[in-house]
Parts: C-alpha cells; sequence; structure tokens
C-alpha cells in the first residue's frame, strides 16, 4: 500500500514539471509584454533579466504554500487517501487546461485555474463523503469558505483595482512627461526613477521578506521597523546615482526603470504564482511525511490534521522550481504566441490590423464612453483642454515609429514603466496578504488601462480592443467555470474508479498534451508562412515594389493554379478526404493574401512622393489576389460541399470542359507572371487573344450546359455547380487581366488607375 502511494507523490511531481512548464508558458506573457512591446532592450537581455527575476521570486513564495494545503477547504477533515485523490485530480487538470489555453494563444489565469479546481475537487470528495458516510460532518465544514471567498473576492476586486491604478497612473505619467519626453527627462527622469525603485523596494523586499524561507524573523522585524528609513535612503541615493549617470554618460533611465520593472514583475509573477504549480505536490509530499511519521496503516481512515498547521518548504525546492521556470521561458515557444495576444490589444498605432472583431456590447460602450468624453469637455476649462491635447499629443511617437519601421516599438517607455510598476506593486501586496492575486488579471488590467489612458484605443481601434479585452475576460471566467466542473468530474472518477481510472487518466492526458503540442506547431508553422509575406518597411523603391509584386504574383498564383487542379481531380473522383485537404491548403493561402493586403496598405507611408504610382499598384495587386483567393475558394467549397452531400458526379463531358478551362487559365497566370518580368508590348496582343479564347470556352461550356438542361440530362444541383465554377474561372480570368491592365497604366506609363473592377465582372463569390 505505501509503495502505491509513493507512486502518486512521484506522480504529482512529475505533473508539477510539466505545469511549470506550460504554466510558464501562459504567464510569460505578465512581465515579457511590456519591456518587448517597447523594445527596452534586446530578447536575449529581457529573457536574462526575467529569468533572475523568477529565481529570486522563487525563494520569497514559500508562505503562499499554505494556500494549496488550507487555503480552499479544512485538510484535518478529510482522510490520507482522499487528499491523494483531490490533488491528483487538481494537477490533471490544471496541465490539461493551461495547456489548452497556450495552444491557443490565450492568456489564461493560473490562479483562477487552481484555486477553482482545488474548490471543484474538495467539493466532489466532500460531497461524497457526505452523502457516503452516515457519520460525516456537515457540507460547510469541509470547505474553507471564508477564506475561499477572501481569494476568489481579492482575484475579482484585483481586476478593478489594476485597471484603475494603471489608468490613473499613466494618465498622471503622460500628463507629466508627453509623448515627447526626452528634454523633461534630463530633470524629471532621475526622480521618477528613485520613485518607481523606491516602490519596487518596498513591496518587493521589505514586504516580500515576510515570505522569504531563508530570512530570520529578527531581519523581518528590522525590515518593518526601518522601513521608512530604509525607503528614504533608496530614493534619495537611487535619485542620486540616476540623476549622474543621466548627466556624465548616456545612460537611458527610462530604460533601466522598464528592465527593473521587468525583474520586479518576474520576482512577483514567481513569489504569487509558483503555488499554482507546486504548492499542490508540496502539499501532497507534506500529507505522505505526515502519515508515514504517524505509524498508521490505514491511509482510508487517517485524518489530515497535520496539515492544518504551519508548515516551511525547504529553500531547495523553491529554487529547482524556479530554474525550471527559467528554462521554459527560454525555450518555450507558446509563451510568444501568448505575449503576441496582449501586445496587439495595446499597441499605439491604430488603423491596421487588429485581431478581434467588433461585438454589440464593446460598440455600445465605446458610443457611452465618446458620448461622456464630450460632456467632460465640454465642462473643462479651455486653456485646460489645450494644455492636456498638448501633452497627449502622440505624433512624435507615432513618427518615431515610421521612421524606424519594423524596429518600432508598440508603445513608449512611460507606459511600459507605468505598467510594470503598477502591476508588481499590487502583486507584491497580495502576496504580502498572503492572497494568490492572479498575476495575468492585474497585469493585463494594469496594461489595458493604461493603454486606456494612452490614447492607444483611439475611434480607429477602440471598439476592437475592446472586445479584445472582454474576449480575454470572458476566457479567465471560462477557466473559472472549466476548472471546477473538469476538476469536479476527474476527483468523482478518481474515487469510484481506483488507481484504474489514475493511469488511464495520466494516458489520456498525455495523449492530448501530444496531440495539443503537434497543433502548435502546425500553427506556428503557417503564422511563420504568412510572415513570410512582404515587410511594410521594405517597401521603399519603385523597383522594389515591382519586384515584390512579381515574387508574391508568382507565389500565389501558381498556388491558385494547383489547387484549382486539385479541387477539379477531388470532384471528379468524389474524393471527400482529398477535397477537404484542399479546402484546408487554401485557408492558409486566403490569410496569406489577408496579411499581403494588410502590409501592402501599411506600406504606403514607406514610400516615396516619385514612387507613389508603383505603390498603387502594389496596392491593388494585394486586393485583387484577395478578391481571387475568395474565387479559388468558392471553387473548392462548392466541390466539396458537392461530393460530401453525395450529389450526382459530373458528366464526363463537364469534366472535359472544366479541366480545359482549368489547363487554359493555368497558362493564363504562367503568361502573367512571364509579361510583368520582362513586360514586352507585343506580347500583350497574345496574352489579349488568349483572354479571348478563355472566354470563348466559358460561353461555349455554358451553352453546352443549356443543352444538357434542355435535354433532361442533368437537374439542378449539377447545374449550379457547373455554372458557379465557370463564374468563378471567369472572375479570374477578368482579375488576372486587370493586374496586367494596371501594371502598364500605372508602372510602365506612369497614369492614375481608372478603376477597380473589371467590366463585366461579377461579384467574386457569386
Amino acid at each position: 500500500m505505501e509503495t502505491i502511494y509513493i507512486a502518486l507523490v512521484l506522480i504529482l511531481f512529475l505533473l508539477a514539471i510539466s505545469d511549470l512548464v506550460v504554466g510558464v508558458s501562459n504567464d510569460a506573457v505578465n512581465f515579457l509584454n511590456s519591456a518587448i512591446g517597447a523594445k527596452a532592450a534586446t530578447m536575449k537581455t529581457i529573457m536574462v533579466v526575467a529569468a533572475l527575476g523568477i529565481l529570486a521570486g522563487a525563494v520569497f513564495s514559500s508562505g503562499m504554500m499554505e494556500v494549496a494545503r488550507k487555503g480552499i477547504f479544512n485538510p484535518q477533515y478529510f482522510y490520507f487517501s482522499e487528499i491523494i485523490i483531490l490533488f491528483l485530480a487538481v494537477m490533471i487538470t490544471d496541465v490539461l487546461l493551461l495547456d489548452a489555453f497556450n495552444t491557443f494563444g490565450l492568456p489564461t489565469s493560473t490562479t483562477v485555474s487552481l484555486v477553482f479546481e482545488l474548490l471543484g475537487a474538495a467539493t466532489a470528495i466532500t460531497l461524497v463523503k457526505v452523502y457516503s458516510d452516515a457519520n460525516a460532518l456537515p457540507f460547510y465544514e469541509y470547505i474553507n469558505s471564508a477564506k475561499a471567498l477572501a481569494i476568489i473576492s481579492g482575484i475579482l476586486v484585483s481586476v478593478v483595482l489594476a485597471f484603475s491604478a494603471g489608468m490613473i497612473v499613466q494618465y498622471l505619467s503622460r500628463a507629466l512627461f508627453s509623448f515627447d519626453y526626452e528634454k523633461r527627462l534630463k530633470y524629471l527622469g532621475a526622480p521618477w526613477g528613485g520613485l518607481a525603485i523606491s516602490g519596487l523596494t518596498y513591496f518587493m523586499v521589505l514586504k516580500g521578506a515576510e515570505g522569504a524561507s531563508f530570512l530570520t524573523e529578527d531581519v523581518v522585524n528590522y525590515f518593518n521597523s526601518h522601513a521608512w528609513s530604509i525607503l528614504a535612503a533608496v530614493f534619495i541615493g537611487s535619485t542620486a546615482v540616476l540623476q549622474l549617470l543621466a548627466v556624465f554618460t548616456r545612460f537611458d533611465i527610462l530604460k533601466f526603470v522598464v528592465l527593473a520593472g521587468t525583474f520586479a514583475l518576474a520576482m512577483a509573477f514567481a513569489g504569487n504564482d509558483l503555488v499554482n504549480f507546486i504548492g499542490v505536490p508540496l502539499a501532497g509530499f507534506h500529507s505522505y511525511e505526515i502519515f508515514t511519521r504517524s505509524g498508521s496503516d490505514d491511509p482510508g481512515g487517517f485524518l489530515m490534521e497535520g496539515l492544518a498547521g504551519k508548515v516551511s518548504t525547504p529553500t531547495y525546492m523553491l529554487l529547482i522550481a524556479g530554474l525550471i521556470m527559467a528554462i521554459t521561458l527560454w525555450a518555450s515557444k507558446k509563451a510568444r504566441s501568448v505575449v503576441r495576444t496582449s501586445l496587439d490589444l495595446g499597441r499605439q498605432d491604430a488603423g491596421g490590423y487588429e485581431r478581434f472583431s467588433t461585438s454589440l456590447l464593446s460598440r455600445s460602450i465605446v458610443r457611452m464612453s465618446i458620448n461622456l468624453a464630450a460632456v467632460l469637455e465640454k465642462v473643462t476649462p479651455a486653456q485646460w483642454r489645450d494644455s492636456l491635447r498638448r501633452q497627449f499629443d502622440e505624433q512624435p511617437f507615432l513618427q518615431k515609429q515610421a521612421a524606424m519601421g519594423n524596429d518600432a516599438p508598440a508603445f513608449d517607455m512611460i507606459r511600459a514603466s507605468v505598467t510594470l510598476i503598477v502591476s508588481s506593486i499590487l502583486i507584491a501586496a497580495g502576496t504580502t496578504l498572503k492572497l494568490p492575486l492572479s498575476t495575468t488579471y492585474v497585469t493585463f488590467m494594469a496594461f489595458m488601462g493604461a493603454s486606456l489612458a494612452d490614447g492607444a484605443w483611439g475611434r480607429e481601434s477602440a471598439v476592437y480592443r475592446v472586445t479584445g479585452m472582454l474576449s480575454v475576460v470572458g476566457g479567465w471566467f471560462f477557466t473559472a467555470i472549466s476548472a471546477f466542473a473538469i476538476a469536479f468530474v476527474v476527483a468523482i472518477i478518481f474515487q469510484y474508479g481506483g488507481m484504474a481510472a489514475i493511469a488511464v487518466m495520466l494516458i489520456l492526458a498525455a495523449f492530448i498534451m501530444y496531440r495539443t503540442h503537434k497543433y502548435h506547431g502546425a500553427k506556428l508553422e503557417e503564422e511563420a508562412e504568412l510572415e513570410q509575406a512582404p515587410e511594410a518597411a521594405e517597401l521603399l523603391t519603385k523597383e522594389a515594389i515591382i519586384e515584390k509584386s512579381r515574387q508574391s504574383l508568382s507565389d500565389i498564383l501558381g498556388r491558385f493554379s494547383r489547387l484549382l487542379g486539385q479541387a477539379l481531380n477531388g470532384l471528379g473522383q468524389e474524393g471527400e478526404q482529398a477535397l477537404k485537404e484542399t479546402s484546408r491548403e487554401l485557408e492558409k493561402l486566403y490569410k496569406k493574401t489577408a496579411s499581403f493586403r494588410q502590409k501592402a496598405n501599411r506600406s504606403m507611408n514607406r514610400i516615396r512622393n516619385e514612387d507613389l504610382q508603383a505603390g498603387l499598384y502594389y496596392i491593388l495587386v494585394a486586393d485583387y489576389l484577395h478578391e481571387m483567393a475568395l474565387c479559388v475558394q468558392e471553387v473548392v467549397k462548392s466541390s466539396l460541399d458537392h461530393v460530401r452531400n453525395h450529389h450526382k458526379p459530373l458528366l464526363p463531358a463537364q469534366m472535359e470542359e472544366l479541366n480545359a478551362i482549368n489547363d487554359r487559365l493555368k497558362g493564363r497566370f504562367s503568361h502573367l507572371v512571364e509579361a510583368l518580368q520582362g513586360y514586352d508590348p507585343e506580347k500583350r496582343s497574345e496574352i489579349a487573344a488568349g483572354f479571348q479564347l478563355l472566354i470563348k470556352e466559358i460561353r461555349d461550356a455554358r451553352k453546352n450546359q443549356v443543352k444538357r438542361i434542355q435535354s433532361k440530362e442533368v437537374g439542378t444541383r449539377n447545374s449550379t455547380l457547373f455554372f458557379n465554377h465557370l463564374s468563378e474561372y471567369r472572375n479570374l480570368a477578368l482579375f488576372s487581366s486587370r493586374i496586367l491592365k494596371v501594371y502598364e497604366d500605372m508602372v510602365v506609363n506612369g497614369e492614375e488607375e481608372e478603376g477597380a473592377v473589371p467590366p463585366g465582372a461579377t461579384a467574386p463569390g457569386t
């Protein structure tokens, strides 16, 4: 019996390692997004600073481990066998849930998942006890409802507090510094840095010392009794040092503050969130120690009263956990996916690509905010309005962004430092109070509040950013519900299924993680392919624009030809699986054309005036390729629907006609790319003649189809599909002609482009 429980404790620690990996992948966004978004340093430097912060914070987290042992339930009323099952259910659920969120690039809360998993598993075990044991206590005796409500309330309050604090501090900071802050840094930078370092020292060192496993009680008492004198010395000393460095060297105070904030926030994260990953396994290990020391041989009859007392966590265990977290930070690709989501919602520029769409709720919120802003503007004195408008004029920053190209930061150092300092102070305060605040909630909401105050949510982007914020917050609530429900079910299964159920669930968890890992790898490959689309910053000259256009046309038109051929083969052979694969491949290509179009539009501010016509041509090429992707998509989709619904196949004569048209269109695409590579006016007539032949084949196929309808050879489904294909082939031919026409007009002749839609073209997809 003892061997079985040793094995279960080892499984808990293996799950802890896995949880550390997936947890850090999710929570890396909390302490990386500000430094990365502001381009405070190289990625390597930011990672080193964050890793050191994690190692430092790990040894300050001992006091938080009590949350896993007795923060949600009263362990003295549970038997050893029940406690182990409860902890196993929590860990398996946590690993699966966090891995799923990481895979899809959504920042969730490891704190919320832990709290609600503990609550769900404890509720399940308690219900089994209450309904199966006549001598059981009332339900409420088993759950530490007061502490659980305090933790949940603290998490919810932290959302509002973090958003409000981030917004207020950022507003005051921007009003003080403005976006053109370099001049003011000469006399305000050192006090700003000194204030930031003092705040971080108080919460990260003085108050954080209370949870450090390596400090004696005398040292902690000394810090508490001399806090103000220590803070005064830190402020005066750091301000003086920073001022001297700024005067006599090229020392960047804001960069130092951002990196110090990154270290502090990584330290706060490790100090507060380490319990989310190793708290449960350590509680399981301590439970096993208590059981073995008792000498009892009845795990189902030994109450865990010893777990309710104070249990210290060895420093070496905390350091090992911190080391695993630091290594994961370097190695995890999923962490970058989660970071990207937050940066998209907080970047300063507006009007470009937005990760999220709009919703009725977001539109309502933005409308009310606009009306409220209009009312406040009326009651604000005109002199104040003019002064604030100058301070919040973001044009200096946007001009720097444009000049830096792809190396431009998403926002400036002022906002990055505010987000980091506000977040780290709030999290460290929660750690001091032994409240496991969600670092994801706090940092994300502080980041959103600072973005709002900074004007990043302008009229061009507000509705999308609000939708994104609501989506992430909604994901947090989904985390809570999912964590409770899954942990509840898993605990019930373990309680009744025993070791067999545990073994099956572990195998299932490993399989699910393997599948999500493969899915995420495929997703990264797809995103990497999208990033290969021409970068806006490179398109500066006419020659570069023409070459990029030709490369894109050659690549995308070639893939159109291949996918159309695959679609016809799948349709002729009634190969549903082949058509599904073609559809999936086309979806990736469609995203690439969408990305191509967005980058082409953003490239206009990087094109010289003398090359403006070539730039407009580039935008039109991107538009036409995207519209052509819709045409190809309609061909593939209608073919798949026809085969999937088991309709009668097309006649051999119909397939022959479609293949002939497809071959001629494929040749037309090749001739178009050749014409753009080395333009020859004499070839223009050959391409035009080829177009007329293609249109004639399409007309002849239509006439033949009408005859089949009249002779009752085909039905309605057949005709709908056939005419749809002919229409889309015609649109593809017309768009290809239009690409050549705008090339001649805007690049060769330098004339204005007259029309965007080919004469006689029907709307793509009809």
